[in-house]
């Protein structure tokens, strides 16, 4: 059986609040995150907001990354969805548990669109 993608699911805990704070270093921190899997970025959309937290996408021809921040309890969780068999997501996100000075985390991984050969 091979599938059309690969969808890793993250929750990362014990995060460095500063990091989870800091739009711009988050936002570059996914764009690295992204073309270390070898990915093609395509658009770029983040959001601070008040009095805490970020969330955004990186869109990628291959599909996306997306981060929801909660620096309240050192949290983050993060979707990276690949199509094809191309990219590495798994880099992408061990670069950003490094990023974000991860202290813990939950990894869980999902093939997307089972195809079946008959």
């Amino acid at each position: 059986m091979n599938t059309l993608g690969r969808h890793i699911l993250g929750d990362l805990w014990n995060c460095d609040v500063s990091c989870l704070e800091d739009i711009d270093y988050v936002e570059k921190l996914f764009v690295r995150a992204a073309l270390k899997a070898g990915a093609e970025v395509r658009e770029v959309a983040f959001h601070k907001f008040a009095p805490q937290g970020v969330s955004g996408v990186v869109l990628i021809s291959e599909s996306h990354l997306t981060i929801h921040s909660f620096p309240e309890h050192g949290y983050a969780s993060i979707d990276i969805y690949t199509c094809g068999d191309h990219l590495q997501p798994e880099e992408a996100f061990h670069t950003i548990v490094e990023g974000l000075k991860c202290r813990k985390y939950d990894i869980n991984e999902i093939r997307r669109g089972a195809v079946f050969n008959t």
